[in-house]
């Protein structure tokens, strides 16, 4: 029992370490945020944030690599097997239920996720999470796959910097519609393109 409360107490003062991170870049910026700042305003000593990280950018890393891990979790529990399932060939169906679930994960890290893409937030990020979209989605086989239609760098690129660009658009304008409506509308733009959504191809 005492192990338990251990552990609670641990993930509530890593949480309020978080939330307060959260609060801070989007008041001053992360470059400007001092560990001292955290500690105030998480109202926890700078022992028990040593004791948790080295400095601000291992907590920033860390928050980091935490949401990376539990969207590579959700993509690859519910989905095993993607691309090695169908080869190129993806059912229509299965873009739009890997996005619901990204985007009800996103929805649940909103306050991060808007401040880490954020001006104010970790650029290096966007270009980790851009290679880390790929990787979770084709593993090493991207390249086999678009080889023949366009060099897959080029592909990957655009494929995750677009995500990455409507992912803050709903996060920066109130997250207004839901997760369903979000992933109805990445994945029409994904599978159809462009061109279909904007109505300018049938």
């Amino acid at each position: 029992m005492r192990e338990n409360n251990t552990d609670l107490r641990v993930l509530r003062t890593k949480e309020s370490i978080r939330d307060a991170l959260v609060e801070l870049i989007d008041e001053k910026g992360f470059e400007a945020i001092t560990v001292k700042d955290i500690t105030i305003r998480a109202k926890i000593n700078r022992g028990t944030f040593y004791a948790h990280y080295q400095d601000k950018f291992d907590l920033m890393t860390k928050c980091e690599e935490e949401i990376m891990h539990e969207m590579s979790r959700i993509v690859k529990q519910n989905f095993p097997g993607l691309i090695a399932a169908h080869g190129t060939k993806l059912p229509t169906e299965t873009p739009f239920s890997i996005a619901v679930s990204v985007f009800e994960f996103l929805n649940e890290n909103s306050g991060f996720m808007k401040a880490v893409l954020g001006p104010k937030g970790d650029l290096s990020f966007q270009t980790r999470l851009k290679d880390f979209m790929w990787k979770t989605m084709f593993g090493n086989n991207s390249d086999g796959l678009v080889r023949e239609v366009v060099p897959g760098q080029y592909l990957a690129s655009y494929v995750a910097s677009a995500h990455i660009g409507v992912i803050q658009q709903w996060l920066n304008s109130g997250r207004k519609e839901s997760p369903q409506e979000m992933a109805r509308i990445l994945s029409t733009i994904t599978v159809n393109g462009p061109f279909y959504a904007a109505g300018l191809k049938s």
